[in-house]
């Protein structure tokens, strides 16, 4: 029992965690950064450590206000009422894309009981296997974006019509449109460009179910099948995952990069069948390269609130 009055032996234990935990003081300095949030965030120590923990680097995110720094922080809040926050939201990965977490935030307090700073312990949503693994055959994901490709979004489609046909089982689909890709590629090159998909599309199946299907439909489209989701819900669900991508980036040369987003749901009609709702999901983006958006869609830029 001698060994474990060594303090080091409870370091040793908190930076091996796999659950993330961050340590941060009065100033909001991180001051700790274990190695699992290395992995869920992506930074590593040396990269965070000293630095100021809205300094470009967790930027929490709630789904509803894409930035909660200053006095909305909940860290802030924490340093001032010394209680306990539990939350929901997302962090901003190294890579550039939003990661869904579940986050604690408590009082750290020195031998008076004063509060000296604050512990972040986070984790973050574990991929769903079959969903991320299942497409790894040649030809069924998008070589890019590493999401289902355009035939298996439409064989999604179609089984989802069909179930719903025949069990009246809901779904809606999210027409994602990341606007201004070509003018994106013209200014910054193709390997910008392929980055910051590749980012639109992690951030969008982070911010949905594992029982939901995520895949790239055109060069600058993607589409989400959520199943038996209803229609108040798809509302929902597609402002806030336009506010949550269009919130993400990439750092470029220095200059940190981002794409308006446009968001279209739609429900399936009954008796409807795959022609049509294909009819249905393309015609908005004919309608709207001619600049004729003639389907209610919230269009996100970051910083900004979104309208619809």
């Amino acid at each position: 029992m001698s060994g474990f009055r060594d303090p080091e032996i409870y370091r040793t234990i908190l930076e091996s965690l796999k659950t993330g935990l961050c340590v941060v003081d009065r100033q909001r300095r991180i001051v700790f950064w274990n190695e699992g949030a290395e992995s869920i965030t992506g930074y590593l120590r040396h990269e965070v450590v000293g630095h100021l923990c809205n300094d470009n680097i967790l930027r929490y995110c709630n789904g509803n206000n894409c930035e909660l720094c200053g006095e909305r922080c909940a860290l802030t809040a924490v340093l001032h009422d010394a209680k306990t926050v539990e939350a929901t939201g997302y962090l901003h990965h190294k890579a550039g894309h939003r990661l869904l977490v579940h986050l604690w935030i408590l009082p750290l307090r020195d031998e008076h009981g004063s509060v000296i700073g604050t512990v972040q312990c986070f984790e973050g949503r574990i991929p769903n296997p079959d969903r991320r693994t299942s497409g790894v055959t040649a030809g069924f994901l998008d070589p890019v974006t590493g999401v289902s490709n355009h035939a298996v979004m439409q064989s999604r489609l179609r089984e989802a019509l069909a179930t719903f046909t025949e069990m009246n089982i809901p779904f809606g689909v999210l027409c994602i449109h990341l606007d201004g890709v070509d003018h994106f590629r013209a200014n910054y090159g193709p390997e910008a460009e392929n980055s910051i998909l590749r980012v639109a599309a992690q951030t969008i199946v982070n911010s949905l179910r594992p029982s939901d299907y995520v895949g790239r439909w055109a060069n600058d489209q993607f589409l989400a099948v959520l199943s038996g989701c209803r229609p108040t819900s798809l509302e929902a669900i597609g402002d806030r995952i336009g506010r949550i991508v269009a919130s993400g980036g990439i750092e470029w040369w220095g200059e940190e990069l981002h794409l308006a987003v446009s968001v279209i749901k739609i429900l399936p009609q009954a008796g409807e069948n795959l022609e049509s709702l294909l009819q249905r999901i393309e015609q908005p983006f004919r309608e709207d390269s001619k600049g004729e958006q003639a389907v209610a869609a919230v269009a996100c830029n970051r910083g900004t609130s979104p309208t619809s």
